[in-house]
Parts: structure tokens; sequence; C-alpha cells
């Protein structure tokens, strides 16, 4: 006490009790500890405290006066170790809320946590924002909080620091993964003693235009600080009527309370509360947007009427001048009939027909012999709610039920009532039991639809109201699955079921999404639901019997799988090959239906699927293709895309081609709301299994590193629609604009698809068409692209294009693709070598032959054979010219004597020839025989001269030649 007069002393209101730190034994003191800093004299003096692990019960604080513990007054509450944050009209001592900037280090945001009344909200936009609470456990305990998640495109996590330990709760990595759907839960999670921080963090990613709706957090609750030395006072509109109370009530409608209240007070005839308010409000004059029609049960005579009610809760007033009042009843008229597979009964109420038998609305029919009773329901008549069906209104702003009705029937069609407020929720839940699908879907685990719901509606809105369907399995929270903005015309949906499990539908109707909204402005808005309709309910009633494969007994069974039945005589009959079956209506030949090009139907006739095998005629020879070596499930991301706000995200891609025999293989997950679930309930988590899907992907820092977000995945190809090289398959084009050109002489492969996904701008599903090309230089998996100008991958949202570039896509290699060189006779040896054709676009196949080696002559040799040929061909044609010409010259000569002679006259004897050599002839005409001649030459030059001359016979002085045949002269 420095600077203190020893005179002064301090009142108790000026000072207060703590304790002093545990030391290592365990104990503590109790001191005094003024109010203003520096007031130390007259303080009472320290004392021996309570041991550090003694605490109080709950609804009781420890008075540190005498250091026990005592009960809290009426209209006060207390956790007895514990804490409760329940206000946040600003952020609580110790709170403390900061974001951050994924894209740029150590940025800081203005977008927080925003304490709004009842709750805290969280940011909405691209920025980490993170609410943080650190609190001294002397004991272990826990920390408990509600939550409000409503919007899967924010990632929200909570995590607790203990000293240097992280410890994260949730499912990996660190999410608290909660229903997308609008609904409040409740996180309660252990703490250990010491020094924890706690972490509430959320992350939105908008992928488009549409902003998030931000979570929210309430009611907060921390166990084990060891004690509490105050009880907390009522917040306004609760109350505590008994002291030593835990927590506090909420004041009932049409009352109110104040801060500490210990009862809440009456509205006054003229005004009106919610439950849990802390003031009234004036009620205006009713109009026409406070009351709604409906119809009642028909009476025992059958008949019904229209009658008006107030909508609930009732909040204006008839008594106002310028207010209106209920319309009178209208008049009875005859019910509307049962819906089919429904009868009346004697009161006039609507039971399900006996098993084995069918209905249209009326009488029960029995049905058949060979025929059986095809079960679901359907709901196309509304004179009350079905027994399957229930119908509440969840709050727009506390996400809390009213009890109340939020649709009403009208006989055609059921509509959204008036609701307590614009912004609630208009719930309407279906729950089926289960399912019975046919056999053939049973046996095949790739065939996943095991029943369908499609309902027929309409939407009149004025303002951006919002329909939800959504789809819970085996009492799991409900998954939004399709949601309508504004108004639509009367249209159909439908809805593939794929698992056979106990299934809750709910349509949930928001008119605006504006929470300081009030009932009145947007009531006009509304819903009609005219039909709905469930394929293959267990234990369901049936409107028509179908034909049905008869046992020899003559009772009804079920065909082998990838069998018809026929109609004339009930019996069962194998599908054709490459045919799957329709197994919804397995009546005829014609349910058999082909499949496309390029595949084959399974084993069962279930579906049909490309082996990864293809072939083709073209050009006079068959291209052979194994596309077996590309792998069976690959992944790629397109270019990066950014939102509004800069936030750069990717579209993940991943392909099963050809599949595993109609096996699909290619897997998208949502690693932002996907539960831990346990083994049991695995297949449901949320993730998509097809031939080709995607998801978008976020690299954003949300765990203090860099890691993968992965979310909203969808199918974009569910069955094989055929494999050819034509563009257009079953309405769906490849343009081959959308990549450059093909290779020259050899078409892309293209494998064409179809999902069985159908939303509001895809009527047909979407679809998927694959281009596979021959690129020799790319091996392995090669080089999957997208088009250019769409680089999501579509250009019209509906149709998927892919560029597949590989060498596994060019056809195996044949003769054809190769040739052989034949090279020169080297040393008396010839080689043959076989090499491909230039650009090679073959790939496996037929390999090069083995190099072949053959005995040949050198040249030297052959030139010899050649000039030796040569030259004796020269003189043979040198000598026989000779010859042939001196043959020539004595034909001429003896041809001009026989002219000669042929003009002597007849009378005369011819002129006899000179023996001598006559001038003119050449002597060597003989000569030219007798020299030179061989033995052979002589003997022949002398027989041809005894036989070719004739005598000479001389008279007087003149000589003739004889005639040989006058040689006896």
């Amino acid at each position: 006490c420095r600077g203190c007069s020893p005179l002064c002393f301090l009142f108790q209101s000026e000072y207060h009790y703590e304790y002093t730190a545990c030391d290592s034994l365990g104990s503590r003191w109790r001191v005094a500890v003024p109010h203003t800093p520096g007031l130390c004299t007259g303080l009472p003096d320290p004392i021996k405290g309570t041991e550090c692990s003694f605490s109080c019960k709950a609804g009781q604080f420890l008075d540190m006066k005498d250091q026990s513990c005592k009960p809290c007054a009426e209209g006060r509450y207390s956790l007895g170790t514990g804490i409760r944050f329940d206000e946040w009209d600003e952020l609580p001592h110790g709170f403390a809320s900061i974001a951050t900037n994924l894209e740029i280090d150590n940025s800081f945001s203005d977008s927080t946590w925003v304490p709004l009344g009842d709750y805290v909200a969280s940011n909405t936009d691209e920025c980490t924002a993170t609410l943080m609470y650190a609190v001294n456990l002397k004991q272990s305990g826990t920390v408990s909080f509600e939550y409000i998640y409503p919007d899967s495109s924010i990632i929200f996590e909570f995590f607790v620091r203990l000293l240097e330990l992280l410890v994260l709760v949730g499912s990996s990595p660190g999410h608290i993964p909660i229903s997308e759907s609008p609904g409040a839960g409740l996180m309660h999670v252990e703490l250990s003693r010491g020094n924890n921080v706690l972490y509430w963090r959320t992350t939105a990613f908008s992928v488009w235009s549409k902003v998030p709706k931000p979570v929210l957090v309430r009611n907060i609750g921390i166990t084990g600080v060891a004690y509490t030395s105050e009880c907390f006072p009522c917040k306004a509109g609760t109350y505590a009527a008994t002291s030593g109370s835990s927590f506090c009530k909420l004041c009932p409608a049409n009352s109110y309370s104040s801060k500490g209240a210990t009862s809440c007070q009456q509205c006054a005839p003229d005004a009106y509360s919610d439950q849990g308010s802390s003031s009234c409000k004036p009620r205006p004059p009713c109009t026409d947007k406070d009351y709604f029609s409906t119809h009642t049960a028909c009476d025992a005579s059958g008949e019904t009427q229209l009658m008006f009610k107030w909508a609930e809760p009732k909040t204006c007033s008839e008594d106002l001048p310028t207010a209106v009042q209920l319309p009178p009843s209208g008049v009875k008229t005859k019910c509307p009939p049962c819906n089919p597979g429904f009868f009346k009964t004697n009161s006039s109420a609507c039971e399900p027909c006996p098993s084995g038998s069918y209905s249209n609305g009326s009488g029960c029919i029995s049905c058949a012999a060979g025929t059986e009773p095809v079960l679901g329901f359907e709901y196309k008549w509304w004179n009350t709610l079905p027994a399957n069906m229930e119908t509440t209104v969840l709050s727009g702003i506390n996400f809390e039920y009213k009890g109340i009705a939020g649709w009403e029937v009208a006989g055609d069609y059921i509509y959204t009532a008036a609701g307590a407020s614009d912004n609630d929720f208009m719930i309407l839940t279906m729950v089926v039991p289960g399912f019975r699908p046919p056999q053939s879907v049973m046996e095949d685990v790739e065939n996943k639809e095991v029943a369908r719901i499609t309902f027929v509606f309409e939407t009149a809105c004025s303002v951006n109201c919002e329909l939800y369907f959504m789809v819970g399995v085996n009492s799991r929270p409900n998954t939004p699955v399709e949601t309508w903005k504004g108004s639509k015309g009367k249209q159909s949906y439908t809805y593939i079921i794929e698992k056979n499990a106990t299934m809750s539908f709910t349509w949930a109707f928001q008119r605006t999404a504006y929470h300081e909204a009030v009932r009145g402005r947007y009531t006009n808005d509304i819903v009609k639901l005219y039909s709905i309709n469930v394929t293959n309910v267990m234990d369901g009633v049936a409107s028509y019997c179908r034909l049905c494969a008869l046992e020899s007994s003559g009772s009804c069974t079920s065909c082998p799988s990838g069998n018809y039945i026929d109609r004339a005589s009930g019996a069962c009959h194998p599908c054709t090959p490459s045919t799957y079956l329709k197994a919804h209506q397995p009546y005829g030949s014609q349910a058999c239906i082909p499949c496309g090009p390029g595949t084959k139907s399974n084993k069962i006739h279930s579906l049909c699927y490309n082996d990864c095998r293809f072939s083709l005629d073209k050009d006079g020879r068959t291209l052979e293709y194994d596309f077996s070596a590309l792998p069976n499930s690959t992944s790629f991301a397109g270019g990066p895309s950014f939102t509004s706000k800069g936030l750069k995200y990717f579209h993940h891609f991943s392909i099963s081609l050809c599949g595993n025999h109609g096996r699909k293989m290619a897997t998208c997950t949502d690693n932002v709301t996907d539960m831990r679930v346990s083994d049991g309930e695995a297949e449901f988590s949320k993730s998509v299994t097809s031939y080709v899907c995607q998801s978008i992907i976020v690299p954003s820092d949300v765990m203090g590193y860099k890691t993968i977000v992965s979310s909203q995945p969808v199918s974009l190809a569910d069955r094989v629609v055929g494999v050819t090289t034509d563009t257009a398959l079953d309405n769906i084009t490849s343009l081959p604009e959308h990549f450059s050109p093909e290779n020259v002489g050899l078409t892309d492969v293209i494998f064409f698809y179809r999902s069985n996904d159908v939303t509001q701008s895809c009527s047909s599903g979407r679809a998927t068409a694959i281009r596979l090309r021959c690129d020799p230089l790319k091996t392995g998996s090669g080089a999957l692209s997208v088009p250019s100008k769409c680089p999501d991958g579509t250009c019209d949202g509906c149709t998927f294009h892919f560029l597949w570039e590989t060498s596994a896509a060019c056809p195996l290699c044949s003769a054809y693709d190769y040739h052989a060189i034949v090279s020169a006779c080297l040393g008396g040896i010839q080689r043959t070598t076989y090499v491909w054709r230039e650009p090679k676009l073959c790939t496996g196949g037929v390999p090069l032959p083995e190099q072949k080696v053959s005995i040949c002559k050198t040249m030297d040799f052959w030139l010899k054979v050649g000039i030796s040929a040569g030259t004796c061909a020269a003189v043979l044609l040198t000598v026989m010219t000779c010859y042939f010409w001196k043959k020539n010259q004595k034909l001429e000569y003896k041809y001009s004597k026989l002219v000669m002679n042929s003009t002597a006259k007849d009378s005369e004897l011819p002129a006899a020839d000179s023996c001598a050599i006559m001038e003119g002839e050449d002597v060597e005409d003989d000569l030219i025989f007798t020299s030179k001649k061989s033995l052979f030459g002589k003997i022949k030059s002398f027989t041809s001269k005894v036989g070719a001359h004739p005598l000479c016979c001389c008279w007087g002085s003149s000589c003739h030649q004889l005639p040989r045949s006058q040689t006896s002269l």
C-alpha cells in the first residue's frame, strides 16, 4: 500500500473478491481487489480459499464472501461450472473476430463475424473469417453451441487449440460438415484442462453470382471454469420463475419480458408478439392475405366443403375499420375420388387396397391370373394430406419450427400457406419406408435406378422466391438436389432413386430471404403441387396390374436377368446379343433395346459398354483399335476461372473412358459438406461415380496451409451411348471445329455418353463426347484438353467436349503400315529390312518382321557373263548378216536370168548358157565356197555344183547349155 493514508478504509461496495492462481499443491487464496486501482487501505486480509477443483452445481453461484454455493435468484441463471453466451447485440467480452484474404498472404479484410441479436453471423464473401475465444479451464469441460449451416458454398470448421496442441473437431481436414438443408444443429465437444482457444472459421467461395447464406452460431456454452461467482440475468424475451435456475424459458407468443424477468407480461388485445419477444407490436387490420382456403375432409355423405381459415399465427385484427372479414364457407360438393390404389370406406375415408389388387380411386379389383400389382404411391387428389406426409413451417431467421401448417390441400392440388413471415420456409415432407426394385436391378451393381419420383408443380412469384427439392436417406439430413427460382410454369420433374433405403422427400418454399420480412407483402407468392408419383414402393399400393412370368403352378415369378416376358404366353425369353433390357417394362422383344455402335451388352443385359476395342473399315482395310492401355480412371483440370471478386477456381474432371466391363470408375467427391458417416452408411456420403464427372476445385488456404477444396460434384456420363467416327449420335454432336484439325487420313474415334441427371436447362440430361486422337509423340496417358472457346468444357451447359491425344488412340499396326527395303549384294549376301511408313500412325499390333539375309551373285560375275554373251551375240549376228547378204545376191542374179529367158520366143530354142565366165559374173560366187572349207563343207559344195550346173554341148562353133533332162544326149 504505497501512498495511502493509514486512516483510509474501503466500503464493501468498493472492492470485490478474487482467487489467486493455484499453487503446485492445488491451493489458492482469496484476496480483496479494489475497484479503483491504488485504493488499498482497509481491505480485508487474505484468507485461504477453496480447493482449485471446487465448483458449484448448475443454478448456483459461489458467494466469495463466505466461499459457499448459493442458488441464483428468480430471473437469473447459472451453469455452475460454466458460462453461456446467448446475447449478440455486440461481441461479448473475450471474443475476437478477424478476417484474412486467401489470395494475399498476411492480408486483412473487414469481412468478419457480425453479431445480430440472437446469434452471430459469418461472412459471405471470399475471405476467411475467424471467431475466437480463449478460456482457462480448471478442470476438464465441454463447449457446446447451436449452428445453422444453410449453404454448401461456405466452408465451416470448428477447432480447439490447447497450448501448442491443435485438436481438430470434425471430419478431414478439420471441417464440421453440417447439413446443406436449412436447419439447426448442436455441436458438443470435450475440452481439456488448461488454456483453450476456440475457433469458428468460415470461408465462402461463390463460384456463381449467387451470394451464399451465412453460417449462424448461437447459445455458446462452456463448462469447466471451476466456479461462477455470479448468476446471469435472463435476457429479454425469457424468464426464470424460480430460484436456482440453470436456464431461462422463452416467453410464449403474445407475451413479452424485459431483461432479468421472473415472468412474462401478456400483450394488449390490439397487440401481438412472437415467441421469445421483448416487446409487443400493434395488430394491423386484416387483409385478404391473412386467410387462406382449404377443403374439409369428406363426411359420411361423401361431401366436402370449401372453407376459409385465418393464417396462423393470427397477427391481424378484425375490429379495425379497414379490416376484412373472414369469408363464409362455400357450399358442399361431392368429394373427389380417392387416389389410385385406395378405396372409399363407408365413412368416406380412403383406405389402401389389399395386397394383390389395384384401384383407380374407386373400388379395389383383384389382379387377373398371370398379372401382378405395380406397387407405388400416386397422389393426384388433395382432399386430405396423405398419411405418410406432414407439413410445418421453419423460421427463416432462427431456423426453429413453428408448429403450424405450411401447406394446405385444395382438391386438385396442394399449395403453400401464408406462414408467420414471408421469409419462413414452407415445409412439406413425404417418407417412403423402402423400395422393391426389379430383380435385374438388384443383381446389377452398375444399374443405379431402384425407383423414381416424379412430381408436377408450378410457382407464381413476384420476387426471387426459391423452391427446394431435398432428399434424405435413412434419417440423415436432407440434401438439396434441385432448386427453382422465380416463377415457373406448370412442369414435371423426375428424380432417380439409386439406394434401397428409407427415403424422405422434402419440398421447401421460401418467398424471400430478407431477414426483416413480415407476413403480407409476398403472401401471394405460392407453389402448387399437382401430383406426386413414386415407383417400386415397398408395401405400396397399385393403380394397375402388369403381366408377370408364370411358374408351372400358375403363380407369378421373376424372369431371369436378361429375359423379357412374352405378352401372349407369359414365358421368359432371353434378349438377343448386343441388346439391353428395359428393366421397368420387360414385355415383348421390343423391351430389348439394341446397343449403340461399338458397344455390347453385359451378361445380364442390363447395360451396354465398350471393352476398349473398336474396329473401323476404311479404304479397303480394317483398322483395329485397343484403348486398354489408357488408365481406368484419370483426371485433369481446365484452365483457371475467377469469380466476380477474383477468387480463383478450377473445373476438375475425372474420366473413366471404358470403365471395367460396365463398372464406372471415375469418382468426384465433396470434401466441404461430406459428413463423417459410419461404415454402414459410407455409401450415402456425397460422392459421384460415373464414366465422367465434374467438381469445383478451389485452391484456398483454409487450414493455414495450401489445400484443395472440392465441392459440387456432378455426373456427366452415366451410360455409354456408342463409339463411332461419326460426329453425331443420339442427338449428341461433337463439332470438329471445337479442336484443331484431325490427322490426315485418320479420323478421330468418338465416345458418346449420357447422364441420368435431368436439370432445368438440360431436359434430356447432360451429355459428353470424348474425341480420341492418334498422336504417336504423346505416349502413356497422353494429354486431355477442352475446347479453347469453352474453357469450362461445355459451350451450352449440357454437352461437354474433350479431346484426348495419345499414342494409345492409334490403330493397331498391320502389314499395311510397313514396307521392305532391299540392300545391294555385298560379298555374295543381300539383306531385306522392314521399316514403318512415315508418318507412323499406329501402335502395338503386328511387329516389324526380322531382317532377312539371302545369298546373291556379285556384280563382277554378272558383268563378265554379260560381256561374253554380248561378244558372242555380236559375232553371230555379223556372220548371219554376211550370209544372208550373199544369199540375197545369188537370188537376185537367178531372178534376172529367169526374166531374160522368159522373153525368148516359144518357137526358138533357148540360148545356151555359156560355160565360160560371162561378163558381169562374179567368179567368187563359186570360189567363196571353195576357200578354206572343211571336209564336210567341201563335199557339200561339190554335190551342189553337180546338181546345179547343166552340161555344155558344143555344135560346131557354138556351145549350148543343155537342161539336165537332156544330158543323155
